[in-house]
């Protein structure tokens, strides 16, 4: 499975955005699919996973009540919703498939992150 993360960009502080990754390959479907980010000098961090079917979903605590994740498997597509988007949301987002929502360290097939960028 190859994917590519798309929708960043520069917001003020409490605006919004949606991210998008697309997903090519037939067995997309199976798996699991989590929205990570970075910034400099930082490790890779969780921010929320979604299961194979979409009816399981996780977020990370910083997140929590302001981004939801959401997929679309008949167009190997899975969104991020990011809401109320605060300065210290500022990274480098990326997209990857894995097992199960809670088992983030099985995620892989990184593909090439979008930048989000908040002003305050």
């Amino acid at each position: 499975v190859q994917l590519q993360a798309s929708g960043g960009g520069l917001v003020q502080a409490g605006g919004s955005l949606r991210l998008s990754c697309a997903a090519s390959g037939r067995r997309f479907s199976s798996y699991a699919v989590g929205w990570f980010r970075q910034t400099p000098g930082k490790e890779r961090e969780f921010v929320a996973a979604i299961s194979a079917d979409g009816g399981s979903t996780r977020q990370a605590d910083s997140v929590k009540g302001r981004f939801a994740i959401s997929r679309d498997n008949a167009k190997n597509t899975v969104y991020l919703e990011m809401n109320n988007l605060k300065p210290e949301d500022t990274a480098v987002y990326y997209c990857a498939v894995g097992l199960s929502v809670v088992l983030t360290k099985t995620f892989g097939s990184w593909g090439q992150g979008t930048q989000v960028t908040v002003s305050s």
